[in-house]
């Protein structure tokens, strides 16, 4: 797998930026909540179609109790994150609501130093601290 996750990472980036735009345009007149609502549906087929397609479905029973609970927190994160994103996206502009919801990269950041003991260097600090500057330099 080496560096694969660069790719990976890559087309997450381009298809998150289509998701804000195609987002912005498809909420109008809409309320959010119900627009978060439709796009999970199109999410959760898309997801377990994929699942089914490669034969993954099997491996459900080998899921962790302990992993249960974690991804089922991250599911309700992951919802409240699209409600309270779409919620912004509807009321303010895509060029001001992404970089400040992009802001979850320094978050990310912090907690994983804390939460998950990843190794803290003076170039990650660096770069959270660009992130920041840059995302205010963009909302003010």
């Amino acid at each position: 797998m080496g560096e694969l996750w660069i790719l990976y990472a890559c087309l997450g980036a381009v298809f998150a930026a289509l998701t804000s735009i195609f987002a912005k345009i498809g909420i109008e007149n809409i309320n959010s909540n119900l627009a978060t609502a439709i796009r999970t549906v199109v999410v959760l087929i898309m997801a377990w179609g994929i699942v089914f397609i490669t034969g993954k479905q099997h491996e459900i029973s080998n899921i962790t109790q302990k992993s249960w609970v974690f991804l089922g927190l991250s599911g309700i994160a992951t919802g409240l994150s699209w409600l309270f994103f779409y919620k912004a996206l509807q009321i303010g502009d895509a060029s001001k609501v992404v970089p400040v919801d992009k802001f979850s990269i320094v978050i990310t950041m912090v907690l994983a130093f804390l939460i998950l003991g990843e190794a803290v260097s003076a170039k990650t600090i660096i770069g959270c601290l660009v992130i920041t500057a840059g995302t205010l330099i963009l909302v003010l």
